[in-house]
Protein backbone atom coordinates (compact mmCIF):
# COMPACT_ATOMS: atom_id res chain seq x y z
CA UNK A 1 0.00 0.00 0.00
CA UNK A 2 1.18 3.22 -0.98
CA UNK A 3 2.73 5.67 1.85
CA UNK A 4 0.36 8.49 1.84
CA UNK A 5 2.36 11.93 1.45
CA UNK A 6 0.60 15.64 1.27
CA UNK A 7 2.11 16.11 -1.86
CA UNK A 8 3.53 13.81 -4.69
CA UNK A 9 7.27 14.24 -4.83
CA UNK A 10 10.43 14.64 -7.80
CA UNK A 11 11.76 10.72 -7.78
CA UNK A 12 15.69 10.93 -9.99
CA UNK A 13 16.66 7.63 -10.70
CA UNK A 14 20.82 7.83 -10.07
CA UNK A 15 22.88 4.92 -12.14
CA UNK A 16 26.03 5.45 -10.95
CA UNK A 17 29.30 5.49 -13.16
CA UNK A 18 31.89 3.10 -14.86
CA UNK A 19 32.93 1.18 -12.08
CA UNK A 20 30.89 3.02 -9.27
CA UNK A 21 28.72 2.26 -6.74
CA UNK A 22 25.08 3.64 -5.47
CA UNK A 23 26.81 4.81 -2.50
CA UNK A 24 29.18 6.79 -4.69
CA UNK A 25 26.54 8.62 -6.97
CA UNK A 26 23.96 9.73 -3.94
CA UNK A 27 26.68 12.76 -2.54
CA UNK A 28 26.53 14.09 -5.96
CA UNK A 29 22.87 15.36 -5.65
CA UNK A 30 22.42 14.23 -1.97
CA UNK A 31 22.17 17.87 -0.15
CA UNK A 32 19.99 19.42 -3.15
CA UNK A 33 17.80 16.87 -3.05
CA UNK A 34 17.25 16.91 0.17
CA UNK A 35 16.88 20.54 -0.22
CA UNK A 36 14.29 20.56 -2.81
CA UNK A 37 12.48 17.29 -0.83
CA UNK A 38 13.31 15.25 -4.08
CA UNK A 39 13.64 11.18 -3.40
CA UNK A 40 16.56 9.41 -4.92
CA UNK A 41 16.66 5.75 -6.41
CA UNK A 42 20.47 4.97 -7.03
CA UNK A 43 20.61 1.31 -8.21
CA UNK A 44 23.61 -1.14 -9.17
CA UNK A 45 24.66 -2.19 -12.34
CA UNK A 46 24.90 -5.70 -12.07
CA UNK A 47 28.55 -5.72 -13.62
CA UNK A 48 31.12 -2.65 -13.99
CA UNK A 49 28.91 -0.85 -16.05
CA UNK A 50 24.95 -0.43 -17.53
CA UNK A 51 24.17 -3.11 -19.87
CA UNK A 52 22.38 -0.87 -22.09
CA UNK A 53 26.45 0.82 -22.88
CA UNK A 54 27.56 -2.57 -23.63
CA UNK A 55 24.71 -3.15 -26.44
CA UNK A 56 21.45 -3.93 -25.37
CA UNK A 57 18.90 -4.00 -22.75
CA UNK A 58 19.14 -6.46 -20.28
CA UNK A 59 18.68 -7.32 -16.85
CA UNK A 60 20.20 -3.86 -15.44
CA UNK A 61 17.23 -2.64 -17.01
CA UNK A 62 14.77 -5.40 -15.41
CA UNK A 63 16.39 -4.74 -12.16
CA UNK A 64 15.81 -0.83 -12.36
CA UNK A 65 12.39 -1.36 -13.24
CA UNK A 66 11.89 -3.18 -10.27
CA UNK A 67 13.30 -1.23 -7.95
CA UNK A 68 10.75 1.92 -9.13
CA UNK A 69 8.09 -0.45 -9.15
CA UNK A 70 9.24 -0.60 -5.06
CA UNK A 71 9.35 2.85 -4.48
CA UNK A 72 6.23 3.59 -6.64
CA UNK A 73 4.49 1.36 -4.35
CA UNK A 74 6.01 3.11 -1.06
CA UNK A 75 6.03 6.69 -1.94
CA UNK A 76 3.62 9.25 -3.70
CA UNK A 77 5.83 10.14 -6.78
CA UNK A 78 4.37 12.70 -9.26
CA UNK A 79 4.94 11.11 -12.56
CA UNK A 80 5.61 14.55 -14.23
CA UNK A 81 8.66 15.06 -12.10
CA UNK A 82 10.31 11.22 -12.63
CA UNK A 83 14.04 12.27 -13.56
CA UNK A 84 16.72 10.15 -14.48
CA UNK A 85 20.20 11.49 -13.84
CA UNK A 86 24.21 10.50 -14.12
CA UNK A 87 27.56 11.61 -14.09
CA UNK A 88 30.05 10.40 -16.74
CA UNK A 89 29.04 6.77 -18.01
CA UNK A 90 25.95 7.16 -15.28
CA UNK A 91 25.30 9.95 -17.55
CA UNK A 92 25.22 8.06 -21.00
CA UNK A 93 23.34 5.84 -19.26
CA UNK A 94 20.57 8.32 -17.72
CA UNK A 95 21.12 9.43 -21.78
CA UNK A 96 20.08 5.75 -23.29
CA UNK A 97 17.11 4.96 -20.73
CA UNK A 98 15.88 8.65 -20.94
CA UNK A 99 15.43 8.54 -24.47
CA UNK A 100 14.18 5.28 -25.03
CA UNK A 101 11.60 5.73 -22.20
CA UNK A 102 10.98 9.64 -23.09
CA UNK A 103 6.70 9.15 -22.72
CA UNK A 104 7.82 8.47 -19.02
CA UNK A 105 10.68 10.07 -18.13
CA UNK A 106 10.38 14.03 -17.69
CA UNK A 107 13.83 15.33 -17.48
CA UNK A 108 17.17 14.06 -17.88
CA UNK A 109 20.24 15.12 -16.15
CA UNK A 110 23.04 14.21 -17.82
CA UNK A 111 26.81 15.16 -16.20
CA UNK A 112 29.57 14.92 -18.43
CA UNK A 113 28.11 12.36 -20.58
CA UNK A 114 29.81 10.65 -23.91
CA UNK A 115 26.96 9.53 -25.77
CA UNK A 116 23.42 8.27 -26.84
CA UNK A 117 22.26 6.81 -29.99
CA UNK A 118 19.47 4.33 -28.83
CA UNK A 119 15.93 4.88 -30.21
CA UNK A 120 14.21 7.55 -29.04
CA UNK A 121 10.48 7.77 -27.72
CA UNK A 122 8.72 10.97 -26.09
CA UNK A 123 10.18 14.24 -25.45
CA UNK A 124 12.05 14.63 -22.45
CA UNK A 125 13.56 18.07 -21.80
CA UNK A 126 17.17 16.87 -21.24
CA UNK A 127 20.02 19.04 -19.05
CA UNK A 128 23.83 18.32 -20.18
CA UNK A 129 26.85 20.05 -18.12
CA UNK A 130 30.42 19.40 -19.07
CA UNK A 131 33.69 21.00 -18.15
CA UNK A 132 35.49 22.51 -20.77
CA UNK A 133 38.99 20.63 -19.52
CA UNK A 134 37.72 17.26 -19.07
CA UNK A 135 40.54 14.44 -19.70
CA UNK A 136 38.28 11.49 -19.50
CA UNK A 137 35.34 12.63 -21.60
CA UNK A 138 36.68 15.23 -23.61
CA UNK A 139 33.94 17.87 -24.09
CA UNK A 140 34.42 18.28 -27.98
CA UNK A 141 34.09 15.21 -28.39
CA UNK A 142 31.36 14.11 -26.77
CA UNK A 143 28.61 16.81 -25.37
CA UNK A 144 29.71 19.33 -28.11
CA UNK A 145 28.58 16.85 -30.63
CA UNK A 146 26.11 15.48 -28.79
CA UNK A 147 23.84 18.64 -27.88
CA UNK A 148 23.64 20.02 -31.28
CA UNK A 149 22.03 16.67 -32.48
CA UNK A 150 19.47 16.04 -29.55
CA UNK A 151 18.60 19.70 -30.75
CA UNK A 152 18.04 19.01 -34.43
CA UNK A 153 15.95 16.05 -33.44
CA UNK A 154 13.62 18.43 -31.66
CA UNK A 155 14.87 18.07 -27.79
CA UNK A 156 14.79 20.81 -25.19
CA UNK A 157 17.97 21.23 -24.01
CA UNK A 158 19.93 23.12 -21.62
CA UNK A 159 23.42 22.91 -22.02
CA UNK A 160 26.07 24.31 -20.01
CA UNK A 161 29.55 24.17 -20.11
CA UNK A 162 32.32 24.91 -17.37
CA UNK A 163 35.64 26.12 -16.09
CA UNK A 164 36.51 22.21 -14.64
CA UNK A 165 37.06 18.88 -15.19
CA UNK A 166 35.75 15.88 -15.00
CA UNK A 167 33.66 16.75 -12.04
CA UNK A 168 29.98 17.89 -10.84
CA UNK A 169 29.90 21.11 -9.43
CA UNK A 170 27.21 21.90 -7.14
CA UNK A 171 25.94 24.80 -8.97
CA UNK A 172 25.46 22.12 -11.76
CA UNK A 173 23.05 20.14 -9.84
CA UNK A 174 21.22 23.61 -8.61
CA UNK A 175 20.54 24.19 -12.29
CA UNK A 176 19.60 20.73 -13.12
CA UNK A 177 16.99 20.28 -10.37
CA UNK A 178 15.16 24.05 -10.19
CA UNK A 179 12.98 23.11 -13.01
CA UNK A 180 12.15 19.36 -10.90
CA UNK A 181 12.01 20.78 -7.38
CA UNK A 182 12.09 24.40 -6.08
CA UNK A 183 14.69 24.49 -2.95
CA UNK A 184 12.38 24.13 0.03
CA UNK A 185 15.24 24.71 2.67
CA UNK A 186 17.69 28.23 2.10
Amino acid sequence: MPRELADPVPLVVLPHGAGGTPAGIIPFLQLEAEARGVLLLAPKSGDATWDVIRGGVGPDVAAIDRALGEVLDLFAVAPERLVIAGFSDGASYALSLGLINGTLVRRILAFSPDSSSHPRAGRPSVFVSHGVDDPVLPIDRCSRRLVPVLEQEGYDVDYREFRGGHEVPAAMVAAALEPVAPRLVG
